[in-house]
């Protein structure tokens, strides 16, 4: 059976990066040029902070540069983290997105922009927003109806906390 590099790189790094108490979300080796980048996309559901990317990419380097995994040619070794609209694929990033704007894609062709409130192993418990002052409506999405979903950045959402002071604020 034959593999592909990534997958070797995989069976390789996952041990690696699960140690350090992170995720190994994915790997991509890509040609520019004359040059190879491997890019690591790691995560924990506590997420993942400069620190502990830096640790992370240092023992990946180290176990590399050991294995010779990625050849005699010069190559460049990304680590990073998914990035604010990650696509959510595995049943650990439901979780982690919880409380979090979500665009699903259903398989039915509809698409909804929801708040994930809820994951269990069935599927996602979501707040679809309300539109022109009416109220938000729940709504119940089994994993296996969700084509595609994506994260949502938010630039102006005010967090409960920030709400709750405004409300302590105003009564005293």
């Amino acid at each position: 059976m034959s593999t592909t590099q990534s997958e070797r790189l995989r069976e390789l790094l996952e041990p690696l990066v699960s140690s350090q108490g992170l995720d190994l979300e994915e790997i991509e080796v890509e040609s520019v040029g004359r040059k190879r980048v491997l890019r690591v996309v790691v995560d924990s559901d506590e997420g993942a902070d400069l620190d502990a990317v830096a640790d992370v990419s240092r023992a990946l380097s180290a176990k590399l540069d050991e294995t010779e995994a990625m050849g005699q040619g010069e190559y460049t070794l990304e680590v990073g983290t998914p990035g604010a609209e990650r696509e959510l694929r595995e049943h650990r990033h439901y979780v982690r997105a919880t409380d979090r704007l979500v665009k699903f894609q259903l398989r039915e062709g509809d698409e909804l922009v929801a708040r994930i409130i809820t994951v269990d192993d069935e599927g996602v418990d979501v707040e679809v927003p309300g539109v022109k002052g009416r109220k938000p409506t729940a709504r119940r999405l089994a994993f296996e109806d969700i084509a595609k979903a994506r994260v949502q950045v938010e630039f102006s959402r005010k967090d409960n906390k920030d709400e709750k002071d405004m409300k302590e604020e105003e009564e005293a």
